[in-house]
């Protein structure tokens, strides 16, 4: 028996090999350089030079750096939250109502998401700028012809644009496993539709709500095409803070240690909704109609 087990240990350790190789090595070592030179200083040439030194971190936190960091909080957390107000509907309505058109909703949703992302952006420019169809549909009403681009909103419409897929995806999956006498059993209880989605759908389908959560806001800390094309001065984001010290004449040891802050909120990100998934629906020991009837008559 031993021998078998470890002949099965051997298998699965070669299989393993390379994709912990290439974590290795595209991830644990880069980032181990970057947290590195975060701590650096630069020589007369403005390159990195390895040394510790904190000149970084005070840098970064000064108040004029600290504004794309509390930009990019406010962004995220407000374009993740539309983004669950409209992907929640439209996952909901294609599970439990749309019958054999809900793959279809689904597939026309991540139809345009598989264009670059790029492209996308440079579409919604073309639309907003003064020269662009809605501000000339505007001018031919006599409307005027507004530049609606270069503001904080439209850098929201653009997250929520770029990234609404990614949270319908695993809210409609939650929704579709969802077991129909669930909510039979909650109706059953004569409790009105929306007490019947706060207190039995809604919990039950938390994991695909902090699944998309996940999927939409890690990115969307880290973006940075979307304020550059579609933002003015006062949207810069984090990411264009660090794009700006590695190619725009900064300090890489400075972006260095912008990067490891973006790091450290990704990081924040993973903890905050592991700790939310693990608060356990305290029904989840009974059965179905077990957990409407506790849910509804709580």
């Amino acid at each position: 028996m031993s021998t078998v087990h470890a002949g099965a240990r051997a298998l699965w350790t070669g299989l393993m090999s390379p994709g912990i190789a290439v974590l290795l090595l595209f991830f644990l070592i880069p980032l181990v350089v970057v947290i590195a030179f975060s701590f650096g200083t630069v020589n007369d040439l403005n390159q990195p030079v390895l040394g510790f030194s904190t000149a970084n971190y005070t840098a970064v936190f000064k108040p004029y750096n600290l504004a794309p960091v509390w930009r990019t909080i406010w962004f995220t957390a407000v374009a993740t939250g539309v983004c669950l107000l409209l992907g929640y509907p439209v996952a909901y309505l294609a599970a439990r109502f749309a019958g054999r058109l809900g793959p279809v909703i689904i597939a026309l949703v991540v139809l345009p998401w598989l264009v670059d992302y790029l492209v996308r952006i440079y579409a919604w420019q073309s639309i907003l700028t003064p020269n662009g169809l809605l501000p000339s549909a505007m001018d031919s009403l006599g409307l005027g012809r507004p530049n609606l681009a270069g503001n904080n909103i439209t850098v929201i419409i653009g997250l929520v644009y770029g990234y609404l897929p990614l949270m319908i995806l695993p809210i409609y999956a939650a929704v579709r496993d969802l077991p129909g006498q669930v909510i039979d059993a909650g109706k059953d209880l004569y409790g009105s539709p929306f007490s019947v989605f706060r207190a039995v759908t809604l919990p039950l389908t938390r994991e695909g709500v902090l699944g998309g959560c996940l999927l939409v806001s890690l990115p969307m800390l880290g973006d940075f095409a979307t304020a550059q094309f579609l933002g003015g001065p006062d949207s810069t984001m984090l990411g264009n803070t660090i794009n700006q010290q590695f190619t725009g004449g900064g300090s890489q040891t400075v972006g260095a240690a912008f990067t490891v802050v973006l790091i450290a909120l990704l990081a924040l990100v993973l903890v905050m909704v592991r700790v939310i998934g693990r608060r356990r629906i305290g029904a989840t020991v009974l059965g179905p109609e077990q957990q409407a009837t506790v849910a509804v008559s709580g």
